[in-house]
Order: structure tokens, then C-alpha cells, then sequence
């Protein structure tokens, strides 16, 4: 397989984009660390998922918005998994809300996982990226991030630093051979999306052109290409998954 005896880490992997994004590098030969901040029942279903599939699995509490905790687990990584080739900053929140009613703590907290979050893992990863020579980060964005979203100023701002994020680790890491984009998914039938409003999902499938919600193997689809050795010459780029929703 493409990723045969790779080792990838993918944050916030225990359901949705993330959970899909790990079964999908396992099925391509990869072993699996993940985080999780509460869900242990699903942390644990993971991990018997991608050990069923003849991968190893490696789940650790910890929320991304903890730096000390991004070093922990990659030094964990290496010592229980014995390599780290790939990374995927998938863990995110959303805590919506008009600018003109938005509290600081509604900021910070989307601010600190889907943005800080993609740094704090980032930083702890590329010192062993740099002296092997090689790696592949994938960082998870959205399409609100290239346009923002009313009621959205803290996950688009937090988004749009993503891209720009992507864009110039892309430049400091491709003098190590390390490759790093970005997938911008549109409205994807998760279970966050399940319990949306259905004025949310109906105005969502206007804007769609193929007329459906994404699937999350189909983000996870994108990824794990860029992951492969097939994609070695794209670096810097942001990947939209959205059926059309923004053209």
C-alpha cells in the first residue's frame, strides 16, 4: 500500500472528518496515533477499529490547545510506534455567534484549538520532520475560512489562519522535503451537522452544486492522497472538498 508501516498522527480523530480521515490512512497501510479530550468509549472503539485492520493504534487524552501536550505526544509517538511520518491538524470546535453578542471566551476557545491547536502540534513535529528529511502535514480548513460565514467571525478568522498558516510552513519546511497543505471541506454530513437547524442544511444544499452534503471519507479521500508519495510535488495548497458550494 501507498503509507505501508507509515506512522500518522491525526488530531481529534475519535469521530466525524477526523475518525474517517484515520480508517482511511490505516487502510492505506499507516499506523495510527490519535488525541481525544472526553469521548474514551469512542477513543477506545477507534482503536479496535485500526488494530482490526492489522495497524497499530495509539489513542492519548489530550486537548490541542495544550502545547506541552502536542511535545508528550509526539515524543510518545516515537517511542511507542518507533517512527512519525505524517500529521494531521483535523481537531476543531465551532462556538458560533454574531460579532456584536460574542463573548471573549467564545473567541479564545475557538481561536485556541483550530488555529493555536494546528501550531501546537506543528511545532512539535517538524524537529523530526527536519532531520529525516521528510514528512506530510495536512491541515484541516474550510471553506469559511476563504470567505467567512455570518455568525462565524471565530471559526472563519481561526480558519483563515489556517490557510495562511498552511502557506508559509509550506515555505520554511519544502527545503526539508516536507510537503504541507490544506483541505477546505464545504457542509459534510457529520453528527455536529445532524442536530444543525434545518434552515442551516436546506440554505447549505442551495449553495452546493452536486445537490448533497459531503462524506467524510471523502475529505478523508483528499487526504491521505496528499499524504502519499504521489502527491510529492504539491506543497502550499489548499484542496476545496464542497461539491461547488464555493465557486
Amino acid at each position: 500500500m501507498d503509507l505501508e508501516g507509515r506512522v500518522a498522527i491525526v488530531t481529534g480523530a475519535t469521530r466525524g472528518i477526523g475518525r474517517a480521515i484515520a480508517i482511511d490512512l490505516a487502510s492505506s497501510g499507516a499506523h495510527i496515533a490519535y488525541n481525544y479530550r472526553q469521548r474514551s468509549d469512542l477513543a477506545i472503539e477507534l482503536a479496535d477499529t485500526i488494530r482490526g485492520m492489522g495497524r497499530l493504534a495509539l489513542g492519548i487524552q489530550a486537548d490541542v490547545s495544550d502545547f506541552a501536550a502536542a511535545q508528550e505526544m509526539a515524543r510518545k509517538t516515537l517511542d511507542e510506534l518507533g517512527r512519525l511520518d505524517i500529521l494531521i491538524n483535523n481537531a476543531g470546535v465551532n462556538w458560533d455567534g454574531v460579532v456584536w453578542k460574542m463573548t471573549e471566551a467564545q473567541w479564545d476557545r475557538v481561536i485556541e484549538v483550530d488555529l493555536k491547536g494546528a501550531f501546537n502540534y506543528t511545532r512539535a513535529v517538524t524537529p523530526v520532520f527536519r532531520k529525516q528529511g521528510s514528512g506530510k502535514i495536512v491541515n484541516i480548513a474550510s471553506i469559511n475560512g476563504l470567505r467567512g460565514k455570518f455568525g462565524q467571525t471565530n471559526y472563519s478568522a481561526a480558519k483563515a489562519g489556517v490557510i495562511g498558516f498552511t502557506k508559509a510552513c509550506a515555505r520554511e519546511l519544502g527545503r526539508y522535503s516536507i510537503n504541507v497543505n490544506a483541505v477546505a471541506p464545504g457542509l459534510i454530513d457529520t453528527e455536529m451537522v445532524a442536530h444543525a437547524p434545518t434552515e442551516v442544511r436546506e440554505k447549505a444544499l442551495e449553495e452546493i452544486v452536486l445537490r448533497r452534503l459531503g462524506l467524510p471519507q471523502e475529505v478523508a479521500y483528499v487526504v491521505t492522497f496528499l499524504c502519499t508519495e504521489k502527491a510529492r510535488h504539491i506543497t502550499g495548497q489548499v484542496i476545496q472538498v464542497d461539491g461547488g458550494q464555493y465557486i
